[in-house]
């Protein structure tokens, strides 16, 4: 690494923890997109993170994209999926609702803004700041766009979502549902088996992220780690093994949000900002408009489940895995719920959307021309 390149990430580190100190779980990747930004628009050349060449190395990205993989992966194991025995049609039902509106709301911005289709989608869909400016730049869209629409999002719901639920908590709502703690332990003391079952862990996530590349996957580096570990936690939990408890360090997430987020930043260019106050008007109704649909979905599913209100609202809301999680452990919310739901909705963002985002586009455009002979 060059000196040049060491000042960057030194920023970038030092942005993001100030940026963390908010209490904002992806603080770290806000802090470090905004330096990568500010270097890739504002910096002049002789000081350009990649000398002269747009944006800093790819492999950062890719590196951030696998322990992003593993971490989500994690949150996975054999015990998780009994929660949706008694009420999976709901939770389908419910993400479906949310991917639908989702899509309308990309359509209404690709109409009432200036930009893409593509970019439109992608920035409207309930994926998170972790995952969707990733598969922004693997499918062709506009990074930067679906960046600053997923940040809008995610500090609307993080700046409403806990304090409904709070509210609902004090004055209609006492629950008793139990906390699940993670299957992997992050802070306990280490030990040899642990170091062992990580090493593993991370050949194995490694391979899975270069068998989804060759298959052509999307966003293969994530998603091929993220199938590969949720599979071992599965293995490792149906036979309660004790090697299923791998030493993965909370600094590693860090470092994965420092290198996403300067990814991202840095690949900014002018041109890609073209029309920002109309796509930022109108990203943020539509953000506003998909909290509030989430909100009754979670109202209908607490009246007809077991499941708390509370849980299912954190669980639906669409801000994020980490920062659900967070407010639903600080609330006594069933975190293990929140958690599934997120990554099951980040799942089927990522692995099917794509295809059905290319064919509206397609069916669209298609339907745009023939209206102007």
């Amino acid at each position: 690494m060059n000196r040049k390149k060491l000042y960057i990430l030194l920023l970038c580190i030092l942005s993001g923890y100030l940026v963390s100190l908010t209490g904002i779980s992806v603080g770290w990747m806000i802090g470090a997109f905004l330096i990568g930004g500010i270097f890739s628009l504002w910096i002049p050349s002789w000081i350009h993170p990649a000398q002269g060449l747009k944006g800093v190395p790819k492999y950062w990205m890719y590196i951030g994209q696998w322990i992003l993989g593993v971490e989500l992966g994690q949150k996975m194991n054999s015990g998780v999926f009994h929660l949706f025995i008694e009420s999976w049609h709901y939770v389908i039902t419910i993400l479906l609702v949310s991917i639908l509106f989702s899509l309308l709301s990309g359509y209404l911005l690709w109409r009432f803004s200036q930009t893409d289709l593509l970019t439109s989608f992608i920035g409207t869909a309930p994926g998170g700041i972790s995952v969707m400016p990733i598969f922004a730049e693997e499918i062709g869209a506009n990074p930067a766009l679906v960046s600053i629409i997923q940040i809008i999002r995610v500090l609307l719901v993080i700046g409403t979502v806990p304090l409904l639920a709070i509210h609902w908590t004090n004055s209609s709502e006492k629950f008793g549902a139990i906390v699940h703690t993670s299957v992997i332990a992050s802070d306990a003391p280490v030990e040899a088996q642990q170091l062992l079952w990580m090493g593993l862990v991370v050949i194995l996530s490694v391979g899975g992220s270069f068998l989804a590349k060759y298959l052509k996957f999307p966003t293969p580096w994530l998603l091929g780690s993220m199938i590969v570990v949720a599979i071992l936690q599965a293995i490792g939990g149906l036979y309660k093994e004790s090697f299923s408890v791998i030493y993965w360090p909370h600094w590693l997430l860090v470092i994965s949000q420092l290198l996403i987020g300067v990814s991202i930043g840095s690949r900014f260019s002018s041109r890609m900002f073209v029309g920002i106050k109309r796509i930022l008007l109108v990203g943020t109704l539509g953000s506003v408009g998909l909290i509030m649909v989430m909100a009754l979905c979670a109202t209908v599913m607490s009246k007809v489940t077991d499941i708390s209100w509370i849980t299912a609202i954190l669980a639906f809301a669409p801000g994020g895995i980490a920062e659900m999680a967070a407010t639903a452990v600080a609330l006594d919310a069933d975190s293990t719920f929140v958690v599934v739901v997120q990554v099951l909705r980040i799942g089927v963002v990522i692995s099917v959307l794509p295809t059905v985002f290319k064919f509206l586009e397609r069916r669209i455009m298609k339907k745009e021309i023939s209206m102007t002979k």
